[in-house]
C-alpha cells in the first residue's frame, strides 16, 4: 500500500505539472471573502472540517513514535509523502466536486463512494468504500481520539475514566446535532485557534533550541539517507526502517489518497472543481509540511541539546519530554494541545461517517448512527483500545483501494 500509494502521489505530482507550486493560489482563495451562494458551506469551512480530521494526535504522537522508532530521518519521508499528498489530494477533490450530487435543499454531497456509483457504475465498490467510513469513524474517529482524550487528562488529573467518556459524548453531541454546518462552524473556530496555540509553543521550544536547528535539520536529512551515530538510543535506525516509518506517518496523518477529504470538499459552495480543489490541497500542506515537520524539528533539536534524557525514553513520551523544556507547564499545554487536537479529529471524523450513512441508507440513519458515535466515544475512553489500533491500517486500505481505482480510472478527467 504505500509502495502504491507513494506511486500515485508521484504520478500526480508530475502529470499536474507539480501542482504544489499553486500552494500559495490555494491558500490565497481559501480565505477569500467572495460571496458563493445561500447554500452549502463556504471553501474555508469545509477546509476546516478536513483539517479538523487530518490534524490529531497523529501529527504529535505518531511524529514521537515515529522518530522513536525510525530515528530522525523517518522526519524527512514523512514530510515528503506530505509535499507529493499535496497532488493525489487535488486530483480526489476535483473528481468529487466535479460530480458531486445537489440535494433539493440545494446542499451538496460527495465523495468517493458517489463517483465510483454514479460514473465508473461500481456499486460494490462504492458500498465497500462507504461501510469502511463508517467502521474509520466509530473506530479511528470516536473510539481512539476519546482514548487519546482520556490518557491526557489523566496524565494532569486523577479523574474517572467513565466520566471523562460521558463528558467527551456529551460536548461532542452538542456540536454534532447540528448537521454539517454546526461542525463546519465549530471548525472554523476551532482548528485554527488549537493550531496557534500549538504552533506558537512549538516557536517558543524552537527559540529555545536555536543553536540546535541546523544541526537537527542536518541530522534529519542525513539520518534518511544514511545510518548515524547513536544519539537517545535512537539515531542508529536502519534506513529502510526509517523510510518505512516516516512514510507510513506521513500517508495517514495526512490522509492524502484515504478518499476522506473529498467528502468535506463536496459539500462547498465553490465556484469550480479546481477553486475548491485547490483550496482543499493546502490541507496536508498544513498537516504534514507545516505541523508534522515542526513536531520534528522540536523533538530532534531537544534531543541533540538533551540526548541523555531521550534514552530508554518511551516513543510516545518523545514530545512530553521535549515540552517540558518550556519555562511554564510546558507538559500541561501539550496535553491541552492533544485534547483539543483529539476533540477536533471526532467532530471531522463524525461527519465523514455521516456521509457513508446517508449513501447507504439515506438520512434515516443518520439518528442511529450518531447514537452509535457517542456509544464509542464513551467505550473508547473506559476501554482499551489495542484491537482497534490494530485494525485501523485496514480499515484505511478498504476506504484507499475504491479511491485510488476511482482515481487511476478518472485521471484524464482531472484538470489543472
Amino acid at each position: 500500500m504505500l509502495v502504491i500509494l507513494m506511486g500515485t502521489h508521484l504520478y500526480f505530482t508530475l502529470r499536474l505539472g507539480i501542482i504544489q507550486r499553486k500552494i500559495p493560489q490555494g491558500i490565497r482563495l481559501s480565505f477569500s471573502k467572495k460571496a458563493l451562494g445561500e447554500t452549502g458551506i463556504s471553501p474555508y469551512a469545509a477546509l476546516t472540517t478536513a483539517l479538523a480530521a487530518t490534524i490529531g494526535t497523529g501529527n504529535i504522537i505518531g511524529i514521537s513514535t515515529a522518530i522513536a522508532i525510525g530515528g530522525p530521518g523517518a522526519v524527512f519521508w514523512c514530510w515528503l509523502t506530505g509535499l507529493f499528498g499535496i497532488a493525489t489530494c487535488y486530483g480526489e477533490c476535483f473528481l468529487s466536486v466535479k460530480y458531486r450530487r445537489k440535494q433539493t435543499d440545494g446542499s451538496f454531497l460527495g465523495g468517493p463512494m458517489y463517483v465510483l456509483k454514479f460514473i465508473l457504475q461500481q456499486k460494490g465498490l462504492a458500498a465497500v468504500f462507504a461501510v469502511f467510513c463508517i467502521l474509520g469513524a466509530f473506530s479511528m474517529g470516536a473510539g481512539v481520539q476519546a482514548h487519546s482524550i482520556r490518557l491526557a487528562i489523566l496524565g494532569e488529573m486523577s479523574l474517572s475514566p467513565h466520566l471523562i467518556g460521558m463528558g467527551i459524548a456529551l460536548l461532542a453531541g452538542v456540536v454534532l446535532i447540528g448537521g454539517v454546518k454546526q461542525i463546519s462552524k465549530v471548525c472554523m473556530f476551532f482548528v485554527p485557534i488549537m493550531s496557534l496555540f500549538y504552533l506558537l509553543a512549538c516557536a517558543m521550544l524552537l527559540f529555545l533550541n536555536r543553536e540546535y536547528l541546523l544541526p537537527a535539520c542536518s541530522l534529519i536529512i542525513k539520518s534518511a539517507f544514511a545510518p548515524q551515530p547513536l544519539l537517545g538510543g535512537v539515531c542508529g535506525t536502519a534506513v529502510l526502517t526509517a523510510i518505512r516509518i516516516g512514510t507510513s506517518r506521513g500517508l495517514f496523518t495526512n490522509e492524502a489518497g484515504l478518499g476522506s477529504i473529498p467528502m468535506a470538499a463536496a459539500t462547498a459552495n465553490a465556484p469550480s472543481p479546481k477553486a475548491q480543489a485547490l483550496v482543499s490541497m493546502t490541507g496536508p500542506f498544513w498537516d504534514t509540511v507545516v505541523i508534522c515537520a515542526v513536531t520534528g524539528l522540536v523533538i530532534v533539536s531537544s534531543m541533540i541539546k538533551h540526548p541523555g534524557l531521550f534514552a530508554g525514553l518511551a516513543g510516545e513520551r518523545f514530545c512530553f519530554q521535549a515540552f517540558s523544556e518550556l519555562p511554564f507547564h510546558g507538559e500541561e499545554i501539550l496535553s491541552l494541545s492533544l485534547v483539543l487536537f483529539a476533540f477536533a479529529t471526532i467532530l471531522g471524523w463524525c461527519y465523514y461517517g455521516e456521509c457513508g450513512v446517508r449513501f447507504l441508507f439515506g438520512t434515516g440513519g443518520l439518528k442511529s448512527y450518531q447514537l452509535g458515535y457517542l456509544l464509542f466515544l464513551y467505550l473508547g475512553a473506559v476501554m482499551p483500545l489495542s484491537a482497534v489500533w490494530g485494525i485501523s491500517d485496514f480499515i484505511n486500505i478498504g476506504m484507499t483501494v475504491p479511491n485510488l481505482f476511482c482515481l487511476w480510472r478518472l485521471r484524464k478527467e482531472i484538470m489543472v
